[in-house]
């Protein structure tokens, strides 16, 4: 309500005014908060606290072992990049956000072996923070740059601060399989160590413009020290990237879960490149069909198979469950024989 007051006047006279009460102002100045503190709200519901660094740990657990190695977070719903041979074989994966005391099983979205880059899906996770992506067409000789990763498998993050030293290198990388190259390397003078593979190559902005891949040999990291490191260019590695999760597979992109035939692969007596049968998985497709050690498989699915490295694109070209015609030449007898195998599910290549 309104209420008067007596004010004096410099010349001794008084005059009276008119004020509004306290009653009145304060109502404004709550539905004041109320607005302040709704805005608040609705801020913090829009930009969360994201969780982590952007760059988490991996853990793989393989037939007989278990591997370690590192990768970065794409989508804050948990979808991470790393290295294909950090995960290849794996029978179960983890992703760990250190220092976070959060951890979430793992499935693989796809990979690329020939390219080295696999995409992974953290189960369940939600609101973690991605890393900042660079562009690695501007790269240039000589600038600073900062490779991050879980060295020595330790489970933490370090980092390794050097140098571009060159770039569009190229590297050969071996297995059982055979010899392949990875080419268009950024390569630089930070130290990587086991572990490292699959984690950023920062600039000097904390933009990531490469995936730290480094010297592998038989895919199992070689220390770096003393000796320059290896990248692949992060424009590249998100391409491969984007046609994972868009689920459009290729030649050289596998997408999904893994087809299983059930047998190892390795040379013979002659060092001929043929696909040459190691050994065969007890219970697997190639077990039921009676494939054996020292057979030749010469077509799968109706593909001319003349090495070890064509059997195993042919297989990734296939999916679980499909039933796959099998040409092979019998060890022992020297026949021509064929079978039809029900392809199974196995740990990525």
């Amino acid at each position: 309500m309104a209420t008067e007051q007596t004010v004096p006047r410099r010349d001794g006279s008084t005059s009276r005014v008119r004020s509004l009460g306290a009653r009145l102002v304060l109502p404004v100045l709550f539905g004041v908060a109320v607005i302040a503190l709704g805005a608040g709200l609705a801020t913090a519901k829009a930009n969360p606290t994201r969780i982590g660094a952007g760059v988490v740990v991996i853990e793989t657990s393989l037939n007989g072992g278990t591997a370690e190695g590192t990768g970065m977070v794409l989508t804050s719903s948990g979808r991470v990049l790393t290295n294909n041979h950090v995960i290849r074989g794996a029978t179960a994966i983890r992703i760990v956000l250190p220092g976070t005391g959060r951890s979430y099983t793992a499935n693989v979205l796809g990979y690329s072996v020939s390219k080295d880059v696999a995409v992974l899906r953290a189960r369940g996770a939600s609101n973690l923070k991605k890393v900042s992506l660079g562009n690695s067409s501007t790269v240039r000789v000589g600038q600073v740059v900062k490779a991050t990763g879980n060295a020595g498998g330790r489970g933490t993050l370090t980092s390794s601060t050097g140098r571009v030293t060159a770039l569009r290198r190229a590297i050969t990388v071996s297995d059982e399989d055979g010899g392949r190259r990875l080419t268009g390397l950024i390569e630089t003078s930070s130290e990587l160590e086991p572990g490292d593979s699959g984690g950023p190559l920062f600039d000097l902005a904390g933009k990531v413009i490469g995936m730290n891949t480094a010297a592998t040999v038989g895919y199992a990291f070689r220390s770096t020290r003393g000796a320059d490191g290896y990248a692949i260019p992060i424009n590249a590695a998100i391409s491969i990237a984007k046609q994972i999760i868009s689920g459009k597979a290729s030649e050289s992109v596998h997408v999904g879960d893994t087809p299983f035939l059930g047998v190892s692969i390795g040379s013979n007596d002659t060092g001929s490149s043929r696909a040459v049968v190691a050994g065969v998985v007890p219970g697997s497709a190639a077990d039921a069909a009676g494939l054996a050690s020292g057979d030749v498989i010469t077509s799968f699915g109706g593909r001319a198979i003349s090495s070890p490295a064509k059997l195993r694109s042919a297989i990734l070209r296939a999916k679980p469950g499909a039933r796959v015609s099998v040409i092979y030449v019998d060890a022992t007898t020297g026949a021509r024989e064929s079978a039809t195998v029900t392809l199974g599910s196995g740990p990525p290549q």
